[in-house]
């Protein structure tokens, strides 16, 4: 039996079917659906601990360098709050190469690039470590990024591919759950690096993991790809990458002393323009490297524009806490890191009860309502301060954790509901541009508002009234993602969700 037959029918199809179906027949086969749900077969969960390996190698890598900010920058002599390039650099580099990650996976083979996907991220990690100033390292995280934009998408490529999508959402904990380890672990081990080794040792890190994947991917992995060969558009690789990488270093860098101020706007207008050029030729082009017209189907609209809206708000995280609470709390790298770590195992907790808030909810409501909580969280961590109790700060910080994980894993899956299998490489590939993009522009954001703020106050260091403006500006990008989930009907994605109520 196919995957379609065991899954029933989507819900697009529904109305079609109605009337061959008996309704005992319904019921039946929807009950039979839903059971399945929330179950995966072992081949599933093979695939998504193998990929979640290299995510957690990438989220891992992420949160030591957060941490390690603050220390990093005196050992370069430069500003803690321009350190945020560290983390910007990586995520600019996986914007501009990942939307040609799915055609050089159905090229090459999703195998072959994964594995010398691993390998590159896993060198990347090495030159990092030998960096001397703030330029190589900005250099050697670019190449990583490379690495790291053929990874992630590729892996997650593979799993679409082998995965019935009855058992996606489920296929998608397992996934999270161990790259959630990443975050979890890497505060602390920074934290703890840092204060007591060299910030080198850090990088190291992903040795060992990066081994590991290789090994992994070359026992277990199968070597997908879709029939028939496109050819590659250089030509949108070239404007889409000119593109994003101006608008980002605008962004980065205008009203914050990195650069003259003409060079931000002349990168900004470039950046703008060369998008529009983009989008004129991604409508004349037979198989364009971002497919826009993937926008029409109304569930990955929502993932990737109200996705990409939530994760500019939480993308800034990594970069504001642990440098608020080094630089206002007085906490050392360890301690910052020991607290900040709780939002990630709030990330955790929440894996195994997504697939149950999702079947009572749906899609819709459960975006509508958990976004809500989400960014109130979000905003709440500005109002923290040296005198509360730390138990505390935990609770804010594990709730803020759990309940974005919820989001995380709703729109994540909800991306792919309705998305055909030969367009899947496309779909991941655009889906992960936007998600680099956005939390780019969250660690843009984040390291704005604390600029702004100094300046209008004269102040030389970062106040915690600086990070409390912060963190409300990043909470309401949070909160403007929910309007875009209205545009989307209560019963979207059934198929996925197990939702039967939904109107």
């Amino acid at each position: 039996m196919n995957d379609r037959a065991e899954a029933g029918p989507p819900a697009s199809e529904n109305g079609r079917r109605g009337a061959q179906d008996s309704p005992a027949a319904q019921a039946d086969a929807a009950g039979t659906g839903v059971a399945r749900r929330g179950r995966t077969s072992r081949r599933s969960r093979i695939t998504a601990l193998i990929v979640a390996c290299a995510l957690f190698m990438q989220n891992l890598d992420s949160t030591v360098i957060a941490t390690a900010l603050p220390t990093m920058a005196r050992a370069f002599g430069a500003e803690p709050v321009h350190m945020n390039v560290a983390l910007t650099a990586y995520l600019l580099s996986l914007a501009v190469f990942i939307p040609a990650s799915g055609w050089i996976a159905d090229r090459f083979g999703a195998k072959q690039v994964f594995r010398l996907a691993i390998i590159v991220f896993t060198l990347g990690s090495v030159l990092c470590g030998q960096s001397d100033s703030l330029g190589e390292l900005v250099a050697a995280r670019i190449f990583q990024g490379l690495g790291g934009a053929m990874m992630v998408p590729v892996g997650r490529l593979v799993l679409l591919r082998t995965v019935p999508k009855h058992e996606l959402v489920a296929a998608m904990a397992w996934l999270s759950t161990p790259a959630l380890l990443g975050p979890v672990l890497g505060p602390p081990i920074g934290g703890f690096i840092v204060t007591w080794f060299s910030w080198r040792t850090i990088f190291d890190i992903n040795i060992p993991i990066g081994i590991l994947g290789v090994i992994l991917v070359t026992l277990y992995v199968d070597d997908i790809r879709e029939p028939g060969r496109t050819p590659f558009d250089w030509r949108g690789l070239f404007l889409s990458g000119t593109g994003l990488s101006s608008m980002m270093f605008g962004l980065e860098t205008i009203g914050r002393g990195i650069v003259a101020e003409w060079a931000s706007i002349v990168a900004l207008v470039v950046g703008a323009s060369a998008m529009v050029l983009y989008v004129r030729h991604a409508r004349g082009h037979a198989t364009p490297l971002i497919d826009l017209t993937l926008l029409r189907y109304r569930t990955f609209l929502v993932a990737a524009v109200g996705g990409s809206l939530f994760r500019i708000g939480i993308g800034s995280i990594p970069f504001l806490l642990p440098m608020m609470l080094q630089l206002t709390f007085g906490k050392s790298a360890a301690e910052s890191g020991l607290i900040t770590f709780a939002s990630s195992l709030g990330a955790l907790a929440m894996k195994p009860a997504a697939i149950g808030a999702l079947r009572w909810l749906g899609f819709r409501d459960t975006l509508l309502m958990n976004g809500v909580v989400s960014a109130i969280l979000l905003g709440m961590v500005g109002l923290f301060q040296p005198g509360w109790p730390v138990a505390l700060i935990y609770l804010v910080l594990l709730a803020g954790g759990f309940f974005r994980s919820l989001q995380f894993t709703a729109y994540n899956a909800l991306a792919y509901a309705d998305i055909p299998r030969e367009r899947m490489s496309a779909a991941t590939g655009f889906y992960a541009t936007v998600q680099q993009v956005s939390m780019t522009i969250g660690v843009s954001a984040g390291a704005a508002s604390l600029t702004v703020t100094m300046a209008l106050a004269g102040a030389v260091e970062p106040r915690l009234a600086d990070f409390a403006i912060a963190f409300v500006v990043v909470a309401a990008f949070s909160l403007s993602s929910l309007p875009v989930s209205l545009l989307m009907p209560r019963n979207a994605a059934t198929e996925l969700s197990g939702h039967r109520h939904g109107s």
